[in-house]
């Protein structure tokens, strides 16, 4: 009789312990919850791109609030449309910080956007996660943390990276045209800045005796891309370089296929990757930067599994079209932000400001894009990451440095291509 006593105390014990398990996550947001506050371009030229980080960050936040939340309580995200303006990005993040009193902060999307508003996060303190800024040289604030991790030097380094990759064919160009928007962040990858030591796409390539036949500079928010098309096409480059943001590759592509023009090689900086792959075969070939794509050896990354199944399933649920439910750079860089912004909150314990930072700056964080170490002399970018992917058979993939490749992945590219 005792024993079955006992056998009942220990069965009813289970029960309780499973139940305290199963209700453990919502015991901890009891609390009032940490509101984080940002920015993103959900209208206006960036909101195409803009739109993977909205997706990509309420996937995370719901995901973190299901897992017992942040410091034991329940997170909430305040997005405010910031039309595409840096302007507009300063002023609201001004509001989020003195009228919504947020107690974090993260970084909206594109260059300007992130300029502007880092200068609000610093003149309050606050720690300032982002993940596409690359205008590496003017951010000198202690507590910007960047998730796209492009060096300080980008303007030389990301397009070595790309050249290495055209010249490990054998058959590199000769030639090339450089085109790109006005963007700040594009123009310092195109033309590098009066700061650093000379760099830019045009400047490198100079550098290996290619011989530069076309610069253009065209205004973001441009629309009818048909002069610059036809300018491309007088000038024949063996291979076209391209600063473009959102649908500017898009737009550019559709503009030479209507005057019957097909670059032997081209490139193409920032794109909304989804659109890009719906083109077919007139993008086939067309070579991007990367931090991430959807193959090994990134899926090994922490976290990067529930990243890509997470996404998939919040990016269906938003309506994406199937191409831009796919993971890479800019979802995985948004992603990359927000584990740095949780890891600094819970390795400071506090929602401190001055304990975060330093905190990150001490430790890093390991991050779906890989390990990112804050290096103030390198303005917080450290070493550049950046990875050279291609449309090949329809599909992006890495295909240099070597050993970030696809499997059988090689660049493929011939200035004698017709």
């Amino acid at each position: 009789m005792q024993v079955n006593n006992m056998k009942v105390k220990v069965f009813s014990l289970i029960l309780v312990l499973l139940l305290l398990l199963s209700v453990m996550p919502a015991m901890a947001q009891e609390g009032d919850p940490i509101v984080v506050g940002g920015t993103l371009s959900l209208t206006g030229f960036l909101s195409p791109t803009a739109t993977l980080h909205h997706v990509a960050g309420q996937a995370f936040v719901a995901n973190l609030n299901e897992n017992g939340g942040l410091l034991g309580r329940p997170v909430e995200w305040i997005v405010l449309d910031d039309e595409s303006s840096a302007d507009n990005a300063a002023a609201l993040y001004e509001r989020l910080i003195t009228e919504d009193e947020v107690d974090l902060l993260m970084g909206p999307y594109g260059t300007g956007n992130i300029t502007a508003a880092m200068n609000v996060a610093a003149r309050y303190g606050m720690v300032f996660p982002h993940h596409t800024a690359s205008l590496t040289y003017v951010y000198d604030y202690e507590y910007h943390f960047p998730a796209w991790h492009i060096g300080l030097n980008t303007h030389i380094t990301t397009n070595n990276i790309l050249y290495d990759a055209l010249e490990s064919t054998g058959t590199p160009p000769g030639t090339i045209a450089i085109v790109t928007n006005q963007f700040p962040g594009a123009m310092n990858l195109a033309f590098g800045n009066d700061v650093l030591e000379p760099g830019g796409a045009a400047h490198m390539a100079e550098e290996r005796g290619w011989e530069v036949v076309l610069e253009v500079e065209f205004p973001s928010g441009t629309t009818d891309y048909g002069p610059i098309a036809a300018q491309v096409r007088d000038a024949d480059p063996d291979f076209l370089w391209v600063g473009s943001l959102g649908a500017d590759g898009v737009n550019l592509i559709e503009a030479m296929e209507a005057l019957d023009y097909h670059p032997r090689g081209q490139f193409y900086l920032w794109p909304t990757p989804g659109p890009l792959l719906d083109l077919g075969e007139v993008a086939e070939g067309a070579f991007s930067v990367t931090l991430f794509e959807e193959h090994e050896p990134f899926l090994s990354n922490i976290g990067a599994i529930d990243m890509v199944e997470l996404y998939h399933a919040a990016a269906e649920e938003a309506g994406l079209p199937p191409s831009s439910q796919i993971v890479d750079v800019q979802v995985a860089a948004s992603w990359s932000a927000w584990q740095t912004l949780v890891a600094g909150v819970e390795g400071a314990g506090s929602l401190d400001q001055d304990e975060i930072g330093q905190w990150l700056l001490e430790n890093g964080v390991d991050t779906v894009i890989g390990h990112l170490a804050f290096d103030p002399e390198q303005n917080n970018f450290s070493e550049d990451l950046t990875r050279i992917k291609q449309i090949q058979d329809g599909k992006w993939v890495v295909v240099w440095p070597a050993e970030f490749a696809a499997p059988d992945a090689v660049p493929i590219y011939s200035a004698d291509a017709e």
